[in-house]
């Protein structure tokens, strides 16, 4: 029979410490993405799971209700909500500036119109996913076990482009936050070349092959000091408007038509406020 034990121990310590921990795990293991290859846990658990079932781009669709429960069945042990809702968001080219997983059936649209539900949908990885993971089976990362020690998944994958960069990330932690926009592939790969090959060059240096933000919804960035700020500091701020057209009507009348709007801005709430917007 066991004893009881009782400890005296200040409430702010004890919270202190419980809390701090809890902060490191969704920190470090949920909310925030990787610096290396731009993925957050979720992400990084789909894109695997998908590439060891082979469900690639040169092969045919699967379900997403199955990739999902391989998902949840081996490497991510959360609901499948979650998942299914990380897996929709990468196939969004609304949202992301190079989907990382090619859907077929109804992902959801630029309303705001919710996918339809997995067992509905099919999915496979995206051409540029395979740059993600190439060579990963050649020992080019480091693998863990996974939750219950069945089989290993990687801790970060061998990304072969700043995948951070060009597909942006937003997430919310304890004390942190991240809002990184999207940017064009080509002008990323120049301006890390750039950097490898002078390690001293200068944000203005960076900023004549990476000018700045290039959004999947297209818009225009009003100044670009709010850019050069972000990139020296981290921190900086800018504003994005829609881009419209002059069309004529017959009769000598004209009409206005927005052609681009801003990103995560929701064109059915838009178009409410402000008239029809085509798509």
């Amino acid at each position: 029979m066991s004893t009881e034990k009782f400890q005296d121990l200040p409430l702010e310590e004890v919270l202190g410490d419980r809390f701090g921990r809890y902060s490191k795990y969704i920190i470090q293991d949920r909310a925030l993405p990787d610096a290396r290859d731009g993925l957050k846990p979720v992400q990084r658990r789909i894109l695997y799971a998908m590439h060891v079932e082979g469900n690639t781009f040169e092969k045919g669709f699967r379900k997403s209700a199955k990739t999902v429960g391989n998902v949840i069945g081996n490497y991510h042990p959360h609901g499948d909500t979650s998942v299914y809702d990380a897996m929709v968001r990468m196939s969004q080219d609304w949202k992301v500036r190079n989907y990382l997983v090619e859907m077929h059936g109804n992902n959801g649209s630029i309303d705001g119109d919710p996918p339809a539900a997995m067992r509905y949908t099919e999915a496979r990885l995206s051409s540029i996913s395979s740059q993600l993971l190439r060579d990963i089976e050649k020992e080019t990362v480091e693998f863990v076990p996974n939750f219950d020690d069945t089989s290993s998944e990687p801790t970060v994958l061998p990304a072969r482009f700043p995948n951070l960069l060009v597909n942006g990330s937003t997430g919310i932690s304890a004390g942190y936050a991240t809002e990184i926009p999207p940017h064009q592939l080509g002008e990323v790969i120049d301006a890390a070349i750039l950097r490898m090959d002078n390690p001293s060059c200068s944000v203005d240096d960076i900023m004549t092959v990476m000018k700045g933000p290039d959004f999947p919804t297209g818009g225009i960035i009003q100044g670009i000091e709010g850019i050069k700020k972000a990139y020296e500091t981290g921190k900086g701020k800018f504003v994005v408007r829609g881009k419209a057209d002059i069309e004529g009507l017959r009769g000598g009348r004209e009409q206005i038509v927005i052609t681009e709007i801003p990103y995560e801005i929701n064109k059915a709430n838009l178009s409410k406020k402000n008239g029809r917007v085509p798509c």
